[in-house]
């Protein structure tokens, strides 16, 4: 029944799906605050799975697990990891050795009792009854002989924290919010299994069974609700001018570094006036991490930014951290991610960002779906269905006001289907797919594509497709998908590409898709990035959070 740990716990990469994912790379440089942080949270997490109890001479009567949920209702929900868990290790106590309580039982009841640290805010049940039979236990004149309701609290109490901590909210809350992304799956009874069996040195090298950006991400949350603790009052900075430039002076800009100094991005004379060379790096660096248009200038998109209270960065990181904990296994192959937000795409191999560029995703009437899917077919030089909804609604308006329409877009009628013309685009430069489309079949008519309006990858905010994901740079990712195929090269994917006849090429091995929803995520230099919510879900995901207290 014991599982191998290296089964269980390879953790997906994805966002770490970001262009800018923090996994391969665990230095975070000139920050050896943050660093000691990350190492207090990876000391922390022992914690949870620390040393339990080896023995396998105490034990207790299985019907004590009976009694026991027959007592604390609330956890009888857990029935059956409780009696597969100790089913497994012959009823032998956990949290118990021949010299009492061990250590580990305080770690975890403190883990509990600051269950906030891991942006929750529902309480564990029966957190008073936990320590007032830690505290029974202690003060026992005989506190060498186990306690069987300690050991079951204990256990079950591991099990919960699991669940909510690493699970995350139930499937529905977030299909409510359109994540159609396969939930994680994770039988935790023989991840504690495995953590029993593990030696000490064995343990220390244990990762959660979460997505690593949760990890990071815990560290800024902590940050901000210190910065929310400490400044009470985070007061609206309002500009005398349009926008601020290098050598302007005003006491504006002053307020504006001090802004920067509590964000953790500017390092300089706060007292200045001054908008020095030091000022342009530092704020060229925050817009890139907020994904404005890094340009230096501090107009009103830059400013209203700052403005933004901690308690509003505090909510959008709980809600972030609660998407990751909803994220699958993790993939040792090759895999693409895109993150909707943040108009990227990334390639991966493993835990290895190879490469990222810029997409076009959905508007907000035509939002792009979260979901995976198998990419299989690369298509050169593609005919373009017209899906009817965009028939009915843009082009047959359009041939009633201009009868040469079809022809002139290079368009073709090729039947009719309830009342419509059934209209496709013929391959071409002006192809509304471009050259090339990357298909993996799904329920959701959505795939990866060129486009011939290359002008909106300039824009900083790329939501302007009707659902579909529109590539940068199609002709890398074609090479990329086909790099195994030793039919096809550089030359003859351009070349598929400019044929203006459609070819279908099946990949040798299917590559998972990945389109996910991150507004908040951890660069690979360690900084917390922000984006907008284009499709307005953090709102409604952290009101649903809050109604599960």
């Amino acid at each position: 029944m014991r599982a191998s740990i290296s089964k269980l716990l390879p953790i997906l990469t994805l966002i770490s799906l970001f262009s800018l994912s923090f996994c391969g790379n665990s230095s975070i440089k000139n920050d050896k605050a943050r660093n000691d942080s990350i190492e207090a949270i990876k000391a922390w997490n022992k914690t949870i799975v620390g040393n339990f109890s080896p023995q396998e001479i105490i034990e207790f009567d299985s019907l004590a697990i009976d009694s026991f949920l027959n007592t604390y209702p609330e956890l009888a929900f857990l029935d059956s990891n409780l009696k597969k868990f100790y089913h497994n290790r012959n009823f032998h106590y956990a949290w118990f050795d021949q010299q009492g309580l061990i250590e580990q039982a305080g770690n975890l009841v403190a883990r509990v009792s600051n269950i906030t640290d891991e942006g929750l805010f529902k309480s564990p049940p029966y957190k008073r009854e936990l320590d007032s039979l830690i505290l029974e236990a202690r003060m026992e004149k005989q506190g060498n002989q186990p306690h069987t309701t300690l050991e079951l609290m204990l256990t079950a109490q591991y099990f919960n924290f699991a669940q909510i901590a690493w699970q995350g909210a139930d499937q529905r809350v977030s299909e409510s919010l359109k994540w159609y992304l396969p939930r994680k799956k994770i039988s935790y009874d023989q991840y504690l299994d495995s953590l029993l069996s593990s030696n000490p040195e064995q343990i220390t090298t244990i990762k959660e069974p979460v997505y690593r950006q949760y990890e990071l991400l815990k560290v800024f949350l902590a940050k901000f609700r210190k910065l929310d603790n400490d400044m009470k009052e985070w007061p609206e900075i309002v500009s005398d001018k349009v926008a601020y430039k290098v050598n302007d002076s005003s006491m504006i800009i002053s307020q504006i570094k001090k802004r920067l100094f509590l964000l953790d991005d500017f390092k300089g004379d706060t007292s200045s006036y001054l908008f020095d060379q030091e000022l342009l790096t530092t704020i060229k660096e925050y817009q890139a991490r907020l994904g404005l248009p890094v340009d230096g200038v501090i107009g009103n998109g830059t400013l209203k930014t700052l403005n933004i209270n901690p308690k509003e960065r505090i909510k959008q990181i709980l809600v972030n951290m609660e998407r990751s904990r909803w994220l699958p296994l993790s993939l040792q192959e090759n895999y693409l991610a895109v993150n909707i937000p943040e108009f990227k795409l990334h390639v991966y191999h493993a835990d290895s960002l190879l490469w990222s560029t810029n997409v076009v995703v959905g508007k907000d009437l035509h939002q792009t779906v979260t979901f995976s899917g198998d990419l299989k077919y690369v298509v050169f030089s593609p005919y373009w269905n017209i899906p009817p909804s965009i028939v009915r609604n843009e082009i047959v308006p359009a041939m009633k006001k201009n009868s040469n329409y079809i022809s002139r877009n290079n368009m073709e009628i090729t039947g009719y289907s309830g009342g419509l013309p059934n209209i496709r685009q013929k391959p071409g430069p002006n192809n509304s797919l471009g050259l090339v489309k990357f298909l993996f079949p799904n329920s959701y008519n959505i795939y990866l594509h060129d486009t011939p309006a290359k002008s909106l990858f300039n824009e900083s905010s790329r939501a302007f497709s009707h659902g579909c994901v529109r590539v940068e740079e199609p002709e890398k990712l074609a090479q990329f998908l086909l790099q195994g195929d030793s039919t096809w090269n550089n030359e003859s994917i351009k070349k598929a590409m400019h044929s203006g006849s459609e070819k279908y090429v099946t990949l040798k091995k299917p590559v998972p898709v990945f389109i996910t929803y991150f507004t908040a995520f951890v660069d690979r230099q360690g900084k917390i990035n922000f984006r907008p919510d284009i499709y307005e879900r953090d709102e409604r995901l952290a009101k649903m959070l809050l109604s599960e207290n």
